[in-house]
């Protein structure tokens, strides 16, 4: 299965928005003019003639991260965007030109593009309100200082389930996915079918640490371009087990072997994360 942004690869997208980049300018401050849905299933919440509506004459004010979400604070509402499985957001200059793969296109009032292209045609915007009718369910952000690992713990004792499909559970801790999973049980020495409320503390905090330690540097790294669909970032070259499947171990040279986890490939090293 191919692997969907996660924390590291969503708050790359955001940042560039926010603040800007070579290729584009920020997109604070811009007003949408209009929007062409391609795809008007990209769009969850409200109807698609009522967002095509609604969206046209907001100013964005900001662009935020929650989870996997993109979130754009504007005039009237909120916008939310879910890139799931093959979803890529770009700002674009006037004249460039169209991908086939641009679902929904947002036409800013001097000339520039949001360009939402989404290949597999699983992503969703939302237009609400109140973010929190989408966000609520998600659990808390694991890079922010109230993510302590007593926070962590309580969260593992509270259920009787394997580590790696709870840390997938977005409602657990948000923004983490297949990649920094195992990238974090691989750090933490945990087997991901290690049932949650069995961990001492020590191997909490070392899996708090291993959470914490693999999505900083996924963002020091800009993320993982793994997919043909995503562009920039290089942690794909310094992954220590995903994707390495019959390739050393970095910590005792063990062939790393692939696991299927809830119909997920899992990658562990067999001697650090022994059942």
């Amino acid at each position: 299965m191919p692997a969907m942004p996660e924390l590291p690869e969503v708050e790359t997208i955001a940042r560039r928005l926010r603040d800007g980049w070579s290729e584009a300018p920020a997109l604070p401050g811009k007003r949408i003019a209009s929007v062409t849905l391609r795809w008007p299933r990209h769009i969850a919440i409200p109807s698609a003639a009522r967002f095509r509506r609604s969206i046209a004459g907001n100013c964005v004010h900001d662009v935020r991260r929650r989870g996997k979400y993109l979130v754009f604070p504007l005039d009237r509402g909120t916008l939310l965007i879910h890139l799931k499985m093959s979803g890529d957001l770009q700002l674009v200059s006037p004249g460039t030109a169209p991908d086939p793969y641009d679902r929904t296109v947002f036409y800013l009032d001097d000339g520039w593009e949001l360009r939402f292209s989404d290949a597999r045609k699983f992503g969703k915007a939302y237009l609400v309100d109140n973010p929190e009718r989408v966000l609520a369910r998600l659990g808390p952000e694991p890079l922010e200082r109230a993510f302590t690992w007593e926070v962590l713990g309580g969260i593992l004792r509270s259920h009787r389930r394997a580590l790696k499909p709870l840390l997938l559970d977005q409602a657990s801790v948000a923004g983490l996915g297949n990649i920094y999973v195992d990238e974090a049980l691989h750090r933490a020495r945990l087997h991901p079918l290690r049932r949650s409320d069995t961990l001492s503390e020590a191997e909490v905090r070392a899996l708090w640490r291993g959470i914490r330690l693999s999505l900083q540097r996924g963002l020091r790294h800009h993320g993982a371009s793994i997919d043909w669909v995503y562009r920039g970032g290089d942690f794909q070259n310094h992954f220590r087990v995903y994707q390495r499947t019959g390739e050393p171990c970095p910590e005792c040279g063990t062939p790393i072997e692939r696991l299927v986890i809830g119909q997920r490939g899992t990658h562990i090293c067999p001697a650090c994360q022994r059942a």
